[in-house]
């Protein structure tokens, strides 16, 4: 055998996921070339004229771009761009606006996306309408020759609520609009926004994305090279870019996304079923539950029906029992962030949500009894417990020490 045809025999086709592939191939595969090593400094080989693809690393590295590949993947998009944070990725798009412009968004959004909203964005001469009911509502909040831009979080935060993705952006294409679609609460596994219609899916990667609470990023998936090119540009400007180190991070925690995501799933299922049936409980926000007032949508929109590791409940005795129930709990961590291994709980009204005024919080459905749960990959049976026997402490345990009734699971 000649030299030349015993280096064939041994040579390995590339790795290159098709899209054809399903999403855990594609989250293991995508944008994981066998590449070769770089330096620290990036060398030229004359003025101006870098060696290879790489200038400088604000403005791109393998890391960064491999990672990129990757979301716009799982996304099913053209393009993905990653920011150094959700809020960063925010603040790009708001910024590709022009003076003058429009947006229309739900009600219910992330405490920051809210604070950019009303604090920043006039800064620079864009205006933002809120709408709790943005599906019925579009066509008249509907600036014309102003409104550029449809925000929507489905499900929103904290009240998972849901929005019809696809009769938003008909709508709104039909003006010439563009409907960007915060995928956090749900990632790539279980809803794909552009499938539905919108233009631009955004995430904040630290939570469900890369899933092991360490690293801080954000990204967009698109398909318009327009929109590349003006992204692109503005967040080489603005310097909104995440470290190699932490993009490596966030690549390795998307090759486990569809495991972990399935099983908070399945555990927020549980414990929403579980809270359901509680007497302790007023309200619980889950929409796989088929008291879900959008339960329709999250057959049409979600992944096998899937609900998401993201749930919600109003717990009787107001805001006093919200916070006993979350400092009650031995397995959910108080804290405000989502979407890791692990689970959390916080009250919204008086955390995450806190910088939003009463009044707004209130209309919106983040009353000061609402405890918002980030259910992680723990067995499902002893987060099952640990809700059950903080529910007690919270609502039960007063009653106890107030004289009102008997013991319940010896809990005094």
């Amino acid at each position: 055998m000649s030299p030349a045809a015993d280096k064939t025999s041994i040579e390995t086709p590339p790795r290159a996921p098709s899209p054809l592939h399903k999403f855990g191939t594609l989250a293991v595969h995508a944008g994981s070339p066998h590449d070769p090593s770089t330096g620290a400094v990036i060398e030229s080989t004359g003025v101006g004229k870098p060696i290879g693809t790489y200038e400088y690393s604000r403005s791109s590295n393998p890391n960064r771009e491999n990672f990129e590949k990757a979301i716009a993947a799982v996304e099913k998009a053209k393009y993905a761009l990653a920011f150094s944070s959700g809020s960063a990725t925010t603040a790009v798009i708001l910024q590709s606006l022009a003076s003058g412009s429009h947006v229309v968004s739900v009600s219910d959004v992330y405490g920051g996306t809210h604070r950019y909203f009303t604090q920043v964005a006039s800064a620079h001469g864009v205006q933002v309408t809120f709408s709790p009911s943005i599906e019925t509502d579009i066509e008249d909040l509907i600036r014309p020759n102003e409104t550029k831009l449809i925000w929507i979080e489905t499900p929103s935060n904290p009240t998972l609520k849901l929005v019809d993705i696809r009769a938003v952006a008909t709508i709104a294409h039909q003006h010439g609009i563009m409907v960007v679609v915060d995928n956090t609460f749900l990632s790539p596994y279980i809803q794909n926004p552009l499938d539905h219609g919108a233009d631009i899916v955004v995430h904040s990667v630290t939570k469900y994305i890369n899933g092991h609470s360490d690293v801080l990023m954000g990204a967009c998936a698109f398909n318009s090279p327009t929109l590349l090119s003006r992204l692109t540009f503005l967040q080489n400007a603005i310097g909104a870019v995440p470290s190699p180190f932490d993009c490596y991070l966030s690549h390795r925690g998307l090759k486990t996304l569809h495991l972990r995501a399935r099983q908070s799933s399945l555990n927020a299922h549980l414990l929403a079923t579980t809270l359901s049936s509680s007497p302790h409980t007023l309200l619980v926000n889950y929409p796989s539950l088929p008291t879900h007032p959008n339960h329709h949508l999250c057959a049409l929109q979600h992944r096998d029906g899937l609900g998401g590791g993201m749930l919600s409940f109003r717990i009787k005795g107001g805001k006093e029992a919200a916070e006993r129930f979350c400092l009650s709990t031995g397995i959910f961590v108080l804290a405000e962030s989502l979407g890791g291994v692990e689970s959390l709980c916080e009250v919204p009204s008086a955390m995450t949500h806190a910088g939003i005024p009463r009044e707004a919080r209130e209309g919106a459905g983040v009353w000061d009894d609402l405890v918002r749960l980030s259910v992680g990959v723990e067995e499902g049976e002893d987060l099952r417990r640990d809700v059950l026997q903080a529910l007690e402490r919270a609502v039960v345990g007063p009653k106890l020490r107030n004289g009102e009734g008997g013991g319940v699971n010896g809990y005094s």
